[in-house]
């Protein structure tokens, strides 16, 4: 990867650390830590709601007429109120703007704010089973495993929409509550979903780090196996895939990965970079290696300067100085290809 080309991608995986929310350090401790959500949770949405019921649509919006500036609505009505019984007083019958093309019977989440005059969201079409499924998560426990053990029955659903609030849901809960979850994961279909190509990445990266925390060592050959691929498929999940390999494997783990993405200077520079951040994780949220060992994984990266400033200022959050010499020289030689490692290493000697 020449140096320009380099920057580029840094730049790109900066802003995407942004999006996610692991760009800064604490966010390991609150959500999974390789995860994240594509969108508001049904939770959530209904949380930032004053009134929240299922409708029925009885009559579908009129065509639009293109002298007019009003929008078209549908008008519902109300069988279930899920919040807000009070703000809807004794109101069942109500307007709201619909794109879809349902027809008339289907069934809708249908949000609103600023009772009494309540302005309505845009209505959500729900299967028979959508239906069921939010009404159930209406007397969940706002958080802990016995949270997630509701949603783990909706992973990989054949319903997509109720799929993906699942793995929402998993993707902002506390790696401490996925740790809970352990006793009850349904480990079998784990595994089948680390190894399928048809799960889309950002998911496998959740169920890799549900098998970790599940601490089965038998599932250590598997790992082993998908981490020496050179199938790319195989190993997009490389940073969840390196976290669960040396949660179940422990120190032993460590020359492996060494072997093949820190020490290696043919090692993909995605690779690298998602072995770097396994190698976080274990130092901020998991006990079983040694912080020490982990730093000796990342001085590594120091011979390779044109990466090195990848784990300079880590080096500087566990506090480990004794790299000040080394650090120094790097400075001192760097050039175009490794220019960027100067600002990390006036950070890291201030």
């Amino acid at each position: 990867m020449t140096a320009k080309s380099r920057f580029g991608f840094a730049t790109t995986l900066a802003a995407l650390a942004a999006t996610v929310g692991l760009a800064a350090w604490g966010a390991w401790a609150v959500a999974c830590p390789f995860c994240s959500a594509v969108s508001l949770t049904f939770s959530e949405e209904i949380a930032g709601s004053q009134v929240a019921v299922i409708a029925e649509m009885t009559e579908a919006p009129p065509p639009s007429d293109e002298n007019s500036l009003d929008v078209a609505k549908a008008k519902f009505k109300v069988v279930q109120v899920l919040k807000g019984e009070q703000e809807l007083g004794k109101k069942r019958e109500i307007e709201a703007v619909y794109f879809g093309d349902s027809p008339v019977g289907t069934k809708f989440l249908v949000m609103g704010i600023d009772p009494p005059t309540i302005n309505w969201s845009t209505p959500i079409a729900m299967t028979k089973r959508g239906v069921d499924y939010v009404t159930k998560t209406m007397d969940l426990p706002k958080d802990g495993p016995d949270r997630l053990v509701f949603f783990q029955e909706y992973l990989e659903d054949d319903d997509d929409m109720l799929a993906r609030d699942a793995y929402d849901e998993f993707a902002k809960a506390p790696y401490s509550d996925v740790l809970g979850l352990a006793d009850r994961m349904h480990h079998d279909k784990l595994i089948e979903w680390v190894q399928s190509p048809e799960i889309p990445v950002s998911r496998r990266r959740l169920y890799l780090t549900m098998l970790g925390a599940a601490n089965r060592k038998q599932d250590i050959p598997l790992l082993e196996e998908m981490i020496k691929s050179k199938d790319r498929q195989t190993k997009g999940a490389l940073d969840a895939l390196v976290a669960a390999y040396l949660t179940l494997k422990g120190p032993e783990g460590m020359p492996l990965v060494e072997e093949l993405f820190l020490k290696n200077e043919d090692a993909e520079y995605t690779d690298t970079y998602a072995t770097i951040m396994a190698l976080r994780f274990h130092g901020t949220e998991e006990d079983i290696i040694p912080r020490e060992r982990l730093l000796v994984g990342l001085r590594m990266m120091l011979d390779r300067p044109k990466l090195a400033d990848l784990v300079i200022p880590d080096l500087a959050r566990w506090e480990d100085w004794s790299v000040v010499d080394r650090l120094v020289e790097l400075f001192k030689t760097s050039d175009e290809e490794s220019s960027w490692v100067r600002v990390p290493v006036i950070n890291y000697l201030r």
